[in-house]
Formats: structure tokens, sequence, C-alpha cells
């Protein structure tokens, strides 16, 4: 959705002849300042949910494609997926969520120019961080995924496709900052379209690169991460071409690196990112823990965590729609439109998953039934399903509200929601399982009283007078 399409188009800002740019981005900004509340919300976060619904289809079609190479191949792929999706979460909704929210609060502020300068920062960061990422998974991945139960052949296809997924680190990072940094402007479309039309290429791709089409040979496990890290490539040129030529609302230039403009986004991200880290670490504790019953127990919960992931991208499309308001109204000191739009964008995303879960908590097999038919593989599945999807509901409220404390700049409560559920899930799982001989339904429930005490946590910072005001 572009910034014109945001737009309330009032009479003081008609555009001007030889100005558009400028025209788009006042344009814009009003909208998120005086435009309806849930309307405005829908049109920022609808062309960035679809999109990367399309963009898990992939991650679902891949993992069944994954799943015909064998049990071991599906495992493998599940060892390696908590650590991918850190990476991702750790650049959209962590470190990203520092620069979007960077971005929405100095345009909010009218500092335009502070604005375009964050897009630079941004990029430092990226290759900073991604470079790490490729270093640590190289050097620790064995021992890693080892850790969590792979085994024989699930350990060498855990290792062959995380070296793969993980060479494009860099790339992925600077994509996904750029596009939130788009996002925190307002600029929804180009995000959007450039992850649609990666959907497009990987849908294709990935089998041939998999499984070997004419010239193509057949690369196994190693083809469905090397289609990833060709995606994120040319992803990265595209956004960087577009993000130099002027064209949107924020513009790529050389300046002077400032530490005022590092410290706005960390101040946000980092906080974000450790709660990112702690959130992905509960679910590597978990998988660790199922790896203990076994390696269908463990597809079997890769198969049913996936659905978690598959609602993420819903809840993060909506979320950073909510930042985006929260951070560019905080920046005008309109803090009380800001919280009625946290208010308003928390309760869609409770709704929306709310009813996902407690549809597949009992129909588990409309899910699970499109990865395996192994009766072995889906019997822990449904059980974990039918246990932890009713709580659903509760992790969308408290997601959308901790991006609601990222827009403002105030992290405590979110964080201290997701180490909470740190120790509950990882911690108390890890104990019930290991020293008390729980099974799976215990350690699913205790997944779920986890999801309770992340939403009760996050609602607190809705009360602060800090974020707010009276």
């Amino acid at each position: 959705m572009s910034e014109a399409a945001l737009s309330v188009t009032p009479a003081s800002v008609t555009p001007a002849v030889g100005r558009p740019p400028l025209d788009q981005k006042a344009r814009a900004r009003a909208a998120l300042l005086d435009g309806p509340i849930l309307a405005t919300l829908l049109r920022l976060a609808l062309p960035t949910v679809s999109v990367l619904i399309a963009q898990t289809a992939v991650n679902v079609a891949e993992g069944y494609y994954v799943g015909l190479l064998g049990t071991d191949a599906l495992a493998g792929v599940t060892l390696v997926f908590p650590v991918y999706m850190l990476m991702m979460m750790m650049s959209g909704g962590g470190l990203g969520s520092g620069v979007a929210s960077s971005v929405a609060r100095a345009v909010g502020a009218g500092r335009q120019r502070d604005a375009d300068a964050l897009v630079l920062h941004a990029i430092v960061l990226a290759i900073i961080v991604g470079g790490l990422f490729t270093w640590a998974t190289i050097q620790g991945g064995p021992w890693l995924y080892h850790l969590l139960g792979g085994r024989g052949e699930a350990l060498e296809a855990a290792l062959v496709y995380s070296n793969w997924i993980f060479a494009g680190s860099i790339a992925i990072w600077i994509v996904n900052l750029l596009a939130a940094a788009l996002r925190g402007a307002g600029n929804v479309k180009v995000p959007a379209l450039v992850t649609l039309f990666g959907a497009l290429v990987m849908i294709p791709a990935s089998p041939a690169l998999i499984f070997g089409f004419g010239p193509i040979p057949h690369l196994g496990i190693a083809g469905a991460g090397l289609a990833f890290a060709l995606y994120f490539g040319g992803a990265a040129l595209a956004l960087l071409w577009y993000m130099s030529s002027r064209r949107g609302s924020l513009t790529l230039r050389w300046a002077r690196l400032e530490w005022r403009l590092f410290a706005d986004i960390l101040k946000v991200g980092l906080p974000t990112a450790v709660s990112t880290v702690l959130t992905n670490l509960t679910v590597i504790l978990v998988t660790g823990a199922m790896g203990l019953f076994g390696t269908q127990a463990l597809a079997g919960y890769g198969v049913a965590s996936r659905l978690d992931y598959l609602l993420i991208p819903v809840l993060f499309g909506l979320s950073s729609a909510v930042l985006t308001m929260v951070g560019v109204n905080i920046g005008a000191g309109r803090r009380a439109r800001a919280r009625e739009a946290a208010w308003t964008g928390a309760l869609v995303g409770a709704a929306f998953t709310g009813v996902v879960g407690l549809v597949v908590a009992f129909r588990p097999e409309l899910w699970t039934h499109l990865f395996t038919q192994d009766p072995e593989v889906l019997a822990p599945a449904a059980l974990y399903l039918g246990i932890v999807a009713p709580a659903y509901g509760l992790f969308g409220l408290g997601f959308v509200l901790s991006f609601a404390g990222q827009g403002a700049g105030h992290m405590f409560w979110p964080l201290l929601g997701v180490a909470g559920r740190l120790v509950i899930a990882a911690g108390l799982g890890w104990v019930a399982v290991s020293f008390l001989g729980a099974g799976i339904a215990t350690l699913a429930a205790i997944v779920a009283l986890s999801f309770v005490a992340y939403a009760a946590m996050c609602c607190m910072v809705m009360l602060s007078r800090a974020t707010w005001g009276r």
C-alpha cells in the first residue's frame, strides 16, 4: 500500500507542482495522525500480512518437500528451524523494531533528515550482526544441534541445511532492516512486493533445487537452504537500489555515522532483540525437551510448532502497523491516540489467533496431515496442538501489545513477559521432563501456561503512565 493510498487528502496537503515526494510524505504522516484508527491499521497491515502469509506458505511447502526426503531430513530441519527463526525475528522484530520505531518517531516529529540517515545506520548494523550469525552457526552448529537431540543422519541433514541457509545471513539482515525502516515511515507497499516476488520465485525454485530439474542437479536438503540464500541476496539488491533512487518515503544516502542515531535504534532494538533471543531460547529448549521422547516426537513437535510460525507473520504484519501508528503519534505528542491504536490492534490480534487456535485444537489433522501421514509423528503433534492451541489468543494479545511498547520506546514489561515465558515453558518444562518423568501432555500444558503469563505481563505496558501519560 503506497503512501498515497493511505492519505486523507485534505485540501491543505494537495500536491504542489514539482514537489510530489514531499507531499506524499506529508499525506502519509497526516493519515497516521488523523485517519480512522482501525481502517488505517488494516491498510498498513493487510499488505504485509497477505504477503508474509505467502512467504510462510513457502516455508510450509518446503516442509512438505523436505518431508518427502524422509523423517531424518524433517527432523534435521526441525533442529535448525528455531535458530533460523531467531535470526528472522531478531532482524524483523528485534533490531528491526528498533529501526522502525526510530524512523516512525522521527517522521512523527518532522525530522526527515534523521529518518533518512537511520537507513544507513541500519545497513551498518545489518552487516555486523549478519556476519556474526554466519560465523556463530558455522562454529557452533554441530554442538547446538547435537545438544538438541540431533543424531546420525538427522544431525548430518541439520548441518548441511544450516550451512547453506546461514551463508546468506548478511543479505537477510539487510532485507529485514530496510523493510522495517520503510514500514516505520508508513511505506508497506515496497516490502510487501519484495516478499511476494520472493515467494513466487521460491515456490518453483525450492523443489527444483531439492530434487533437481533439467540442468539443475539433485541437491537434496542443501537445495532447500540454497534457495533461501539466493532469494534474500536478490531481495537485498532490489531494496538497496530502490532506497537509493529517491522514489520513496526514505532515501539511502551517505551520511556521517552518529552515535545518537545508533542509540535511538538500540534503546528499543536491544531489549527487543534480547526478548527475541529469550523467545527462541524458549523454543529451542522446548525442542530439546521434546527430543528426549525420540525422533518421532521431535518430528511431531516440528510439525505442530510450525503453526506457531504461521501465526507470527500475521501478528507481525498487524503489530508492525501498530508500532508505526504508535511511534508516529508518540513523536507528534498524541499519546491518547497512540494508546487507542495499541488496544485496537491487540484485540484484533487476539481474536484472530484465538479462532485459529480453537479450530486446530479440535481438528489438528487439518494442519498435521499437510506434512506427514506417519501415525507415530501425528500422535504427538495432535496431542501438543490440543493442549497449546487454545492459548494462542493470549499469545496474540501479548505479541501485539509488545510492539505497541516498542513504538512508544518502552520495553520493560514486554521483556519481563518474555523472560517469564522462558522460565515457565523452558525451565519448568525441562524440570518436569528430565527430573519428574513428565510426558508430552504435561510439557504442552506448561507451554500453554507460559502464554498466560506472557499476556498478563504485556498488558502491564498499557497501564504505564510513563508510556501514555495520565
